[in-house]
């Protein structure tokens, strides 16, 4: 397990002044991987970190910065570009070079004229996607989201009796993901009104949005061989927000029997930065289960994950329609909720992925599940806010949704906090949801 040391110093400040604001995301004790390329350029990508409202470029600090030869070897894959390889070297690796860039970022550093050539404003850089996703698998660790929308469709039985005993999960379409920033076209599909003899193939009408974060792998396995849950977290790289956009008309006609196609496919938002486990080590917290409830087999069990197997990430869903746009008027937020509430870590998502001798490689990406709260006013997704579409909300402007209309800017946001610790953020994921293609 991950445990915090210097770079968590609550009172470490940078000389990048902007990342020692209360309200920034990214001071120096974070220090998220991201992908970018300079805005109206066609230059390849990039790999930077993010600190305060700058990216240090990774290409142009290797070049200028005074690094040891170990330290200039970790850079060496990060400045062309390749985030993949650096996430596939040991952890004892990828806290070195974090030691590294801390020192260098450090109020004081001997580096600071050298690096701030280096620097480029986040308002100048088009964001990318931060590596290549090989693989996607999308689970379902929220348990106050699958218990509120199984009685939506099984009042007197809404968890199936499999849920508090296996990780469930599906595969997703790696092609589809997307950073944030991105637009979502209103997908098409076979839809069947529950009166109706014959489903149609027509856009969908119940469009909505799914709260989740999303686990990035760090070094795989080889295939026939798993991850045991006492090295799971060896292979884990860091954490981003997820948006698992759904079409809710859409999935109950296809979903039986193998799951989620269509109605999930069209598109998945990532936020632009990777936070590492090494920073997100200062908010875990421990992962207990009622004690009514069946207690993990063996395989997903260790002291470690029970004792800070769990993240305290605060979370919030934030809604600006086209006309609040048009209005001038700011985004609303609809909901907020916290991943410490999921069912499963994600140590366990991956030692369950990997259990058969699946084989895992770095940048695969585990999607949580919608991670709602306990309360009706804590959902995840406007299938819960709206108890399926029953119970339109009103919006500050006077306008009411049930599901999302065209032109709608979705954003989720992220915070890590605890106490006395320096809270991270994970920037914005965004997207606007375009109309359908014609016919």
């Amino acid at each position: 397990m991950i445990k915090t040391d210097h770079t968590h110093d609550p009172a470490a400040q940078s000389w990048v002044v902007s990342a020692n604001q209360a309200s920034s995301e990214f001071p120096i004790q974070n220090l998220p991987f991201g992908a970018f390329r300079r805005r109206g350029s066609d230059e390849d990508a990039r790999i930077g970190v993010a600190i305060g409202d700058q990216i240090l470029d990774l290409r142009h600090a290797a070049e200028l910065g005074r690094w040891s030869a170990d330290i200039q070897a970790l850079l060496a894959p990060l400045a062309q570009g390749d985030l993949n390889a650096f996430m596939g070297q040991p952890p004892a690796a990828r806290l070195a070079l974090r030691h590294a860039l801390f020192e260098a970022l450090l109020t004081g550093s001997k580096q600071e004229a050298a690096l701030r050539t280096a620097l480029l404003a986040q308002s100048e850089a088009e964001m990318l996607m931060p590596c290549r996703v090989g693989d996607y698998t999308d689970f379902y660790t929220g348990i106050h989201h699958a218990t509120t929308v199984g009685k939506l469709f099984r009042p007197d039985n809404p968890l199936l009796p499999n849920y508090k005993w296996v990780p469930i999960g599906y595969h997703g379409r790696s092609s589809s993901i997307g950073v944030s920033g991105m637009a979502i076209r209103r997908p098409w599909g076979q839809r069947k009104a529950p009166d109706a003899e014959a489903p149609v193939f027509a856009p969908s009408q119940r469009l909505d949005y799914e709260l989740e974060l999303g686990a990035f792998v760090a070094g795989g396995n080889a295939l026939g061989e798993p991850i045991g849950i006492e090295k799971a977290e060896q292979h884990l790289f860091g954490l981003s927000l997820l948006n698992d956009w759904s079409a809710r008309d859409i999935q109950p006609w296809e979903y039986q029997p193998l799951g989620p196609f269509l109605a999930k496919n069209f598109g998945t938002t990532i936020s632009p930065w990777i936070v590492t486990m090494e920073a997100l080590a200062p908010f875990r917290c421990s992962f207990e289960r009622p004690a009514e409830d069946p207690q993990p087999l063996a395989y997903l069990d260790s002291a470690q994950n029970r004792a800070q197997g769990a993240f305290n990430i605060e979370l919030e869903v934030w809604l600006q329609t086209a006309a609040m746009r048009e209005g001038g008027l700011p985004a609303q937020r609809l909901s907020q909720s916290n991943f410490r509430d999921a069912y499963w870590t994600v140590a366990q998502m991956l030692t369950h992925h990997a259990s058969g001798g699946c084989n895992m490689s770095s940048g695969d990406l585990l999607g949580s599940g919608t991670q709602s709260g306990p309360l009706p006013e804590q959902g995840g997704s406007l299938l819960e806010l709206s108890q399926g579409g029953k119970q339109a909300l009103v919006l500050a402007n006077g306008e009411q949704r049930t599901f999302l209309q065209d032109g709608d800017t979705l954003s989720l946001r992220g915070r890590a906090t605890a106490p006395g610790a320096r809270s991270i953020g994970f920037g914005d994921c965004w997207a606007t949801l375009l109309p359908a293609r014609a016919a």
